[in-house]
């Protein structure tokens, strides 16, 4: 889903970050220290949350690869990916998302993780995006090839394409082990009437579903629904499509966000996200390591009730 874009009013998030790493950095330094090029991940680990159908920990802040890995090898995007999930993993976190509508990204995760001997650290997970059965095999089989693996994490039915077809075919596929977790997927409130059929009549493990501050028909209708029927929720659009993320940059971050742990508005934004406790995992999407880096932050510390965001969502929204 869409990406996180960095420019907003002059500023780059990366120009934000590099600053607000500094000062954070100095602040906890003698007088006349140097302070280091970047900042390190907080201590510990990144916080983890339950796949209600298993038990089984995942943690809260993955990375989307729409757009962001849809690059070949020898380009200067291709050769910072490899950071990218570096930054995922040093921090606890484990999933990366795609999809065969992604271009090449399937392709480029499965090269970087194998590689790099990252295919054990990672939760991953893909999605059938045709119709009729045979393609759907013929897809996810395809999909297994790229990403180097006989079996993947998580299959999803993208956009709820021909689901009844392909959830048949998935059933039989977590039988015989080569999928672990079955789920849906879309992207719009558009939809979430079929979506909210799909999870009343159907057992599932997942659904991935867009939710930002700026956007939270979820927290009305799904969240509660996936909750209802112990259903993880994996949340895709958590900058809302990366608008909402632009127009705050540059914007001074408010007092209160310290209370919360946050140095940046990425990390703002996804908190508030994970402050519904439905939420499973978030997953930015993004092809900087700085990024990466910044957005598995929100994924330490405290998360604020949902009850915290009452009289500041309209502030930020403004």
């Amino acid at each position: 889903m869409p990406l996180d874009t960095p420019r907003a009013a002059g500023v780059s998030r990366s120009q934000l970050l590099r600053a607000a790493a500094a000062a954070l950095v100095a602040s906890h330094l003698p007088a006349g220290a140097a302070a280091p090029a970047s900042a390190a991940q907080p201590g510990g680990r990144m916080n983890t949350r339950p796949i209600p159908s298993t038990r089984e920990a995942l943690p809260v802040i993955g990375c989307g690869t729409w757009i962001g890995f849809d690059h070949a090898p020898g380009t200067p995007e291709y050769a910072g990916l490899p950071g990218v999930l570096d930054a995922l993993f040093g921090a606890g976190g484990k999933v990366v998302d795609s999809s065969p509508m992604y271009g090449r990204a399937e392709q480029t995760t499965g090269e970087l993780l194998a590689a790099h001997g990252r295919r054990a650290d990672a939760f991953v997970a893909t999605k059938v995006w045709t119709q009729g059965r045979a393609a759907g095999v013929r897809e996810m089989e395809t999909s297994l090839r790229l990403l180097g693996s006989d079996r993947v994490d998580l299959m999803q039915i993208h956009n709820l394409v021909d689901w009844r077809t392909h959830l048949a075919t998935l059933r039989d596929w977590k039988a015989a082990g080569r999928v672990r977790y079955v789920g849906i997927t879309h992207y719009t409130a558009s939809a979430y009437d079929a979506v909210e059929a799909v999870l009343r009549s159907e057992r599932l493990d997942f659904v991935q579903i867009n939710y930002s501050l700026d956007d939270r028909e979820a927290e009305r209708r799904i969240l509660p629904l996936a909750a209802e029927r112990g259903v993880a929720v994996i949340v895709n659009m958590p900058f809302g499509g990366g608008g909402l993320l632009r127009g705050l940059l540059g914007k001074p971050l408010p007092a209160w966000a310290a209370e919360i742990g946050c140095t940046s508005w990425a990390q703002v934004l996804l908190k508030f996200v994970l402050s519904q406790p439905a939420v499973t995992c978030a997953i930015p999407g993004t092809r900087r390591r700085a990024h990466m880096e910044d957005n598995a932050r929100a994924g330490f510390g405290e998360v604020p009730a949902p009850a915290f965001w009452r009289d500041k969502v309209d502030a930020i929204a403004r």
